[in-house]
């Protein structure tokens, strides 16, 4: 058990103020009221004390006590108690079974005379239920047995209203509201006076031990239970509160929030009523009186009387941290509430909160120190500047005084162990990284992100670019410099362009990629810094860095240009200047044409025709020698021969010229078929290239979306260069009878009948017939059927008409247009199909037709 100094023990009243030389007289009973003390000895007589406090520096108190009068009851019993009502002025007196008024200041009984006869003991109600202000709620103990007896005690008279039966014998009372708790010869009870209701609580042998019964708030009751507990109860039976260990024979207790006081035959000890573990214990012999009064608690020997001056909470708060006993004070601290202003109870319970958190922090307890930071709204640059060097130069911040603790800094809470000192640096990383979006940084943002910049930079944290490509508020002097020192260099890049400091940026990892500086935070920095400059809206800055990102790479370095975002690129950059700079990289070029052509689809002749001649001119590059008629077309051959094929921009005859005599049949054949020169085309396909598929795609390509006897012609056109008269060519016939069975419904059958030498036999050629049958029935089918289709349309319009015919219409002066809504003068009128009858001039100034009669009429 570690002890806490919550009181001090002072002297208020020596025995030489009571009894003088005498040694008779000793103190029965003591009562206090405000200033005023009372003292009842054994020789019948009451003593008036007027008590003065003097504060001491430590937050302690001295009293003095001064006699105003004492006066004898003319008894020669013991005064066994006394209770004072202030509002009546007057002070009940308990001797030889008698309760008797007298005033407060004079000690005269009242004249009236009044008193309570037969009572053992007594208590007040401090929560009345009577409700009148002018009379107080006494309890009594009859001296008849089994009998609790309830008076109104008004200033000159006494009223009883109730009298009440109990099971066993009661030894001690205490009363609040209906409610009595009694201690009887065997057990304590709680028994409601107005309903009779009562509630066993616990049993105990009074022969044992003495009972203690004492309210100690509004329905709750402190007794002295079994096995030396002391036990809470309330009016309901129930027990809200863990037991206190006494020891077994306590003669008396009180309340001092929130402190539990007991009294036995040799110590006074104090236990907390919030985690219930015993905080101090004072000796003190023969002491045989513990109560307390309106928050003083006062004890007595049969010759003084004492007082117990309660330290300060503030101070016992103080000095539980400085004992680093932190869940301690936290309980006091809290318990402290109903007894401090709210305002000030805040401010005090943040600031020992935050105390608590540097002695956690100080003890390595993070998780601990962090909570205990939160609840209590640190200021977190009181934790930063423990930390040498992690404030920016800038912060105007000071340290709370008095201070939150005793440190001056990490070297001196660590002793300088560097490992200690990790732990709490990669804390307070944590930390400042949980609070710098919340309500904590308001503020000093700057301070905290600054301090988190330096803590990752130095702990090489992945964690610090995350800080400098979101959101933040890095001083740039001080994070630059820092992040300087430890060659943090792409992070002080990022720290730049944050900034708006981009061409500064730049040029840093320019240096870093050109390795004038060393930082490999980044293996691919180079497509890093294209990948910077593509979406960068600086033009100067992108001119600047163009040469230098397509000298290390043509096919990347091309992309600043051609992975632009398309506004910026049709509004800022102008693709003449792109490729007046690209001329100088061959490779890029193409890949900045390519990006035009294929991705833009910019329709300009000149784009078009200039990638084609690099296409070309690589391609004549690549191949060995002009006539490799059989060698695979490589990859620019294959784009080239595309481009030809889709595009209708270039300049046709530019590229003819260019690839005559170059070996290049089948871009040849392109563009003479761009140029419809079918014949040349095919003859180039069939008989230089001896490529028989390639002409048929051919005819396919260049009959795509045309009309079906344009592509018939082309597909006769190929046929008669198969069949064309001269020496016998077998594999012309071989492709020829494919051609016609493969593309049957492209061919006039009856034309090729007339073609076809008539040594073929049917079986060859039994694909293309049959087709060519199938598509004659069709054809003659779907004619017949679009011909009956016709008729029975023209039959039911002749039916409609006969029946238009048939009807008869009336016309007479009454009726109306149904246009102008106007009689008809003449019997001249216009009669739409649904029956509707206008003017002829309204029907030739208006096509609209007029509303219907009626539902179901054909319009």
């Amino acid at each position: 058990m570690m002890s806490t100094k919550a009181f001090t023990l002072v002297s208020a009243v020596e025995r030489e103020l009571l009894v003088g030389d005498k040694e008779q007289g000793h103190i029965e009973c003591v009562e206090c009221c405000g200033k005023n003390l009372y003292v009842g000895t054994s020789d019948c007589i009451v003593y008036h004390f007027l008590l003065e406090e003097r504060a001491q520096p430590a937050g302690t108190a001295t009293f003095s006590a001064t006699k105003q009068l004492h006066r004898h009851l003319g008894f020669r019993k013991p005064v066994s108690e006394l209770r004072a009502a202030s509002a009546l002025n007057r002070l009940l007196v308990l001797c030889d079974n008698s309760i008797t008024l007298v005033n407060m200041m004079s000690l005269e009984p009242v004249p009236s005379g009044a008193r309570i006869k037969g009572a053992v003991a007594l208590a007040l109600n401090e929560n009345p239920v009577s409700g009148d202000p002018f009379c107080v709620e006494v309890c009594i103990i009859s001296v008849k047995r089994r009998t609790i007896q309830v008076f109104l005690v008004y200033e000159d008279r006494v009223q009883i209203v109730r009298e009440v039966s109990t099971p066993e014998q009661p030894l001690a009372v205490a009363v609040d509201g209906h409610f009595l708790c009694l201690a009887l010869t065997t057990q304590y009870i709680i028994l409601n006076y107005n309903t009779g209701v009562a509630q066993d609580l616990f049993p105990y042998c009074s022969d044992e031990k003495r009972p203690i019964v004492k309210r100690i708030g509004r329905q709750e009751f402190l007794l002295a239970g079994p096995g030396g507990l002391g036990m809470f109860a309330t009016v309901a039976g129930i027990s809200q509160r863990a037991p206190v260990h006494w020891s077994e024979n306590v003669i008396g207790a009180a309340i001092c929030f929130p402190y539990v006081i007991a009294l036995d035959n040799e110590f006074i000890t104090v236990h907390s009523m919030l985690d219930q573990q015993q905080k101090q214990t004072l000796p003190f012999k023969e002491g045989h009186i513990l109560q307390d009064f309106e928050g003083r608690v006062i004890v007595a020997t049969s010759k003084g009387v004492y007082i117990l001056v309660p330290l300060p909470l503030e101070k016992q708060i103080q000095d539980l941290l400085a004992s680093r006993r932190v869940e301690e004070a936290l309980v006091l601290a809290k318990g402290a509430r109903r007894n401090i202003p709210k305002e000030k109870f805040q401010v005090m319970y943040r600031r020992i909160l935050q105390q608590a958190g540097f002695i956690q922090f100080a003890q390595l307890q993070f998780l601990e120190a962090k909570e205990l930071f939160r609840s209590g709204q640190l200021d977190v640059r009181e934790l930063i500047s423990l930390y040498p060097f992690l404030l920016p130069t800038s912060s105007s911040f000071t340290r709370s005084h008095p201070p939150l603790h005793e440190y001056a800094d990490l070297n001196q809470l660590t002793q300088g162990d560097q490992e200690k000192m990790a732990k709490c640096k990669r804390f307070l990383m944590s930390y400042l990284n949980e609070v710098r979006s919340t309500e904590v940084a308001n503020g000093y943002k700057e301070d905290i992100d600054t301090a988190l910049l330096k803590l990752y930079a130095e702990a090489d944290h992945d964690s610090l670019l995350d800080l400098l490509v979101t959101e933040n508020s890095c001083l740039l002097t001080d994070s630059a410099a820092w992040l300087e020192k430890h060659k943090k260099y792409f992070a002080l890049g990022l720290l730049y362009h944050y900034n708006n400091q981009d061409a500064a940026a730049v040029q840093l990892w320019v240096n870093i990629v050109n390795g004038d500086i060393h930082d490999s935070t980044r293996s691919d920095l180079y497509e890093y810094v294209v990948d910077f400059l593509t979406y960068s809206l600086d033009q100067e800055l992108v001119w600047k860095y163009a040469d230098w990102v397509l000298q290390k790479s043509e096919e990347v370095g091309v992309q600043v240009f051609t992975r632009r975002p398309l506004d910026e690129q049709q509004n800022s950059f102008n693709p003449d200047s792109i490729i007046t700079c690209l001329k100088k990289y061959p490779k890029a070029l193409v890949k900045y044409l390519e990006h035009l052509v294929i991705d833009r689809r910019l329709q300009k002749e000149e784009y078009h025709t200039h990638l084609a001649l690099l296409y070309l001119d690589e391609v004549l590059q690549q191949r060995p020698g002009a006539n490799s008629k059989g060698a695979e077309a490589t990859e620019t051959q294959a784009k080239l021969r595309h481009l030809l094929q889709k595009s209708d921009l270039y300049r046709v005859h530019f590229l003819i010229d260019r690839v005559r005599g170059a070996g290049l049949p089948m871009e040849s054949a392109i563009l003479h078929g761009k140029l419809e020169e079918h014949e040349e085309a095919l003859r180039i396909l069939v008989h230089e290239l001896q490529d028989f598929s390639a002409a048929e795609d051919y005819c396919l390509w260049r009959s795509e979306g045309r009309d079906p006897p344009y592509r018939q012609r082309l597909f006769h056109t190929l046929l008669a260069m198969y069949l064309q008269p001269g020496p016998s060519v077998p594999e012309l016939a071989v492709a020829a009878t494919d051609l016609l069975n493969h593309h049957a419904a492209e061919f006039d059958a009856a034309h090729v009948l007339q073609l076809l030498p008539g040594t073929w036999s049917v079986q060859l050629l039994r694909p293309f017939l049959t087709g060519a049958v199938r598509d004659s029935v069709h054809a003659r089918r779907t004619t017949q059927v679009a011909l009956g289709l016709a008729k029975s349309e023209n039959l039911i319009y002749k039916y409609d008409k006969m029946k238009l015919k048939g009807s008869s219409v009336q016309l007479s002066d009454k009726k109306l247009c149904q246009m102008c809504q106007n009689p008809f003068r003449e019997p001249v009128f216009v009669r739409y199909p649904n029956g509707g009858l206008v003017h002829t001039h309204c029907a030739a100034g208006r096509h609209t037709n007029p509303s219907p009669p009626g539902p179901g009429a054909r319009t």
